[in-house]
């Protein structure tokens, strides 16, 4: 395999990881990132110790007086400049996606994509930061409220989305006067280490502190390091459920912000009026997309009872054309899962499918053979069970779709709605009124709620987040970026006088 991509991005077999803005550090320990694509070493990364994790914090703090100090504009120029390298190294970076996590080479390259996109809102965005006016009750006295930099916010991010969950909030992060500590993944750490090389030289070349953009490597000790530090104010968290749980937890014990991207167990309903084309596209991407481990997965499809056959039929021989292997050649559909870990969690949910009296449309197992060596490639399975069996209410992080009857449509939002999560959903239908149902309080509990797209793919330029256990975070667009900012409400007096509350007066 031509892995040219390494050293266009500026790695080496072997790396000893940045961690301390514009210098590298190497603590004599690492992590070593295998591919799931083919088993083998591609790198290893210096782990931080807690004595550069302190470093990392200073340099930040005192990047953070100066950065916050440079008009929002000119902060968005910066992050131009950034975008404007994504550009140049897209397809070096979009195959080290790709490589080091297991998701298509299309995806590599689309997750790449989605970092230049949030870059080009972000420019946008550091001309609109606005606030508020309100009219006062006293006598010449005007109120408005402004925003203001929070300070250090810490990143800690998934191996799903290893560059791009990222980019959505240092980018912003940026423009609005932050300055950011990544804690990567420890399956993904190269691109981390991409991702900073790239980010540093536009930082070198506009003479920018060291310490705007950090990253710390290592395992989850690295990262409640961040979650139990007071110096960092504000943690944005993707991962699941139980890790969501911990730093939430932490964080609040100390009054400190969090922002929580967790799990997701999305539903499609599907409405007899359903386009079917329209519904196999959906349901087959969302369902086996980056191997079923994105948070916005298909993971349950709600059927109407008089078309349950025939969307089945017609899914299980889609399935029949999927094409399983290494991810970065343009022709196949589903890549590895990202570690032989993940590869038993979905072995035991789908013998937890069969110990609930579940049966499988098709068939899922772990491939073997010539080009599935690394024993992470995994056959994308459709499992037909009952609303309520224990395994269908949790998220596995693989391709199982799990196919429910439903009689009505309120029935099919209840199912729809009894999860713990609370993500993406989507309906399929050509009748307005389903459709508005839907998208009503009534309808959709989830952060995300679509009509006759699926529950993976969201576009950058609105929020995105999950309600329930999913978290509460809205991350990306729209007016996302408040959470990385402090409000400021201001009350001026232009007046000789001090007018007073309930009437009080001091004879002075």
């Amino acid at each position: 395999m031509d892995k040219t991509f390494l050293q266009q991005l500026g790695l080496k077999e072997y790396n000893a990881g940045t961690s301390t803005g514009q210098e590298s550090s190497d603590s004599g320990k690492y992590l070593q990132s295998f591919s799931p694509v083919d088993g083998k070493l591609i790198g290893s990364v210096s782990e931080t110790t807690r004595e550069e994790y302190d470093h990392v914090i200073a340099r930040a703090q005192e990047a953070f007086k100066a950065w916050r100090e440079i008009p929002a504009p000119k902060r968005g120029e910066i992050v131009r400049q950034y975008g404007n390298e994504l550009r140049k190294h897209k397809d070096a970076l979009g195959r080290l996606v790709s490589y080091e996590m297991g998701k298509s080479l299309q995806e590599g390259w689309g997750e790449v994509q989605e970092m230049i996109d949030i870059c080009d809102f972000a420019v946008g965005l550091s001309r609109q930061l606005y606030g508020l006016t309100m009219h006062s009750e006293r006598p010449h006295h005007r109120m408005y409220e402004q925003w203001h930099p929070l300070g250090i916010v810490g990143i800690i991010s998934a191996f799903n989305f290893p560059v791009a969950v990222w980019s959505w909030n240092s980018m912003i992060a940026l423009v609005c006067g932050d300055v950011a500590v990544w804690k990567p993944s420890e399956k993904t750490p190269l691109c981390s280490v991409a991702c900073q090389n790239i980010f540093q030289d536009v930082l070198k070349a506009n003479g920018v502190p060291e310490g705007v953009v950090s990253i710390i490597n290592g395992n989850y000790e690295v990262g409640e390091y961040m979650t139990h530090d007071k110096r960092v104010a504000l943690v944005s968290a993707t991962g699941s459920i139980r890790m969501g749980k911990i730093v939430g937890q932490a964080v609040a014990a100390r009054l400190g912000k969090a922002l929580l991207e967790l799990g997701g167990n999305n539903a499609i309903i599907i409405t007899p009026s359903a386009d079917l084309d329209v519904v196999l596209t959906g349901a087959l991407f969302g369902a086996v997309g980056t191997a079923g481990q994105r948070c916005t997965t298909t993971r349950r499809l709600i059927i109407h009872e008089s078309i349950y056959g025939e969307v089945r039929d017609k899914l299980t021989k889609a399935y029949g054309q999927l094409r399983i292997g290494n991810p970065l050649d343009q022709n196949i559909h589903v890549g590895p899962l990202i570690d032989r870990d993940a590869v038993q969690n979905y072995l035991s949910a789908i013998e937890k499918v069969k110990a609930e009296g579940g049966r499988f449309a098709v068939e899922g197992g772990v491939l073997e053979g010539k080009g599935y060596e690394s024993g992470c490639y995994v056959r994308p399975c459709i499992a037909e069970v009952q609303h309520d069996y224990e395994i269908v209410h949790h998220e596995t992080f693989a391709p199982i779709l799990y196919l429910i009857k439903y009689k009505d449509l309120d029935e099919a939002i209840a199912y729809h709605n009894e999860v713990p999560q609370g993500l993406s959903s989507a309906i399929m239908t050509t009748n307005l009124r389903e459709a508005e149902r839907f998208l009503s309080a009534a309808g959709s509990d989830c952060g995300i709620a679509n009509v006759n797209i699926g529950t993976s793919g969201a576009e950058i330029g609105g929020a995105f987040g999950g309600e329930k256990e999913t978290g509460g975070g809205r991350e990306s667009g729209s007016d996302a970026w408040k959470a990385y900012m402090r409000r400021q409400t201001n009350t001026i007096n232009y007046s000789a006088e001090v007018p007073l509350a309930q009437g009080i007066k001091f004879e002075l």
